[in-house]
């Protein structure tokens, strides 16, 4: 089931094809027609973990997403209390421009760079501790980070519990309608911040009703992308990935949980006021 996250649709380990699939798609192992799944584009194959290589497992993914995610909150703590006030601003810029650049590269390649993935969380680490501490000291508690963390963890744990207890199927449909809406939210926060580039405020990026509507839309976007990427770790370990791709689950894993972080925070500030 291709996933929304393209981390984990560039993927040769989580591909196409493998476990459950979109209807016409070869079985696990076999070459699937040119252009099936809609993409317009041969699917990546996996043939099975390298001789040198033992298969990836669940204990993989959650021990470098928790390295990963150790790195994004370190640089974040290191952002908030040693950046000085003139660099708040580039810092700020730095991180995000970084991280987003990283992330592509990431997306794109075939094996996945673990450097490169720490790399990113410190990126994404720097945006977030300084972009956390200007909520915070706009609200004028800095509590709201706490319960922004908790908030994240409890939700992302009920999407897991869901995710099994109720042994969701990620149909192509669902999957379809997941990514259209994601593209969609990241195409009207790209034009939105190419007009306040200009000086143009939309609102939806601020603290007033429409950042609220566009901070609950992107939190929930962030709940079924998390139960595509969940689908598409439980098919690679099923499906024998090899050890090195829990790296790039560990990164999609991150670009999620950060995505999911952020919304919340946003959500319970504008829910509060400022100070």
């Amino acid at each position: 089931m291709q996933s929304s996250n393209p981390v984990l649709n560039r993927s040769s380990a989580f591909a196409p094809g493998h476990g459950q699939a979109y209807p016409g798609a070869a079985p696990y192992g076999q070459q699937a027609p040119y252009g099936y799944g809609g993409s317009g584009m041969p699917p990546q194959q996996y043939q099975g973990a390298p001789a040198a290589s033992r298969p990836m497992t669940l204990d993989d993914v959650i021990v470098k997403t928790a390295v990963t995610l150790g790195v994004v909150v370190a640089a974040a703590a290191v952002a908030w209390w040693m950046i000085p006030a003139t660099l708040v601003t580039p810092a700020f810029l730095g991180g995000m421009l970084v991280a987003f650049a990283i992330a592509m590269v990431l997306s794109f390649s075939r094996k996945v760079n673990p450097a490169l993935v720490m790399v990113y969380a410190a990126a994404e680490g720097v945006f977030l501790g300084i972009g956390s501490k200007f909520i915070a000291h706009w609200v004028g508690d800095s509590g709201i980070i706490v319960q922004a963390v908790l908030a994240t963890m409890v939700t992302a744990g009920l999407t897991l519990a869901s995710y099994k207890y109720f042994a969701i199927k990620v149909t192509p449909k669902f999957t379809k309608m997941v990514i259209i809406g994601t593209m969609g939210f990241a195409g009207v926060m790209l034009i939105n911040l190419v007009l306040s580039l200009f000086g143009l405020s939309t609102g939806i990026s601020g603290f007033g009703p429409m950042g609220l509507l566009f901070a609950a839309l992107g939190a929930g976007l962030a709940v079924f992308n998390l139960i595509l990427d969940f689908d598409m770790v439980e098919q690679g370990v099923r499906q024998g990935a090899p050890q090195n791709e829990a790296w790039r689950a560990a990164f999609a894993l991150t670009v999620t949980l950060v995505w999911l972080y952020w919304n919340i925070l946003r959500i319970l500030a504008i829910l509060r006021g400022g100070d």
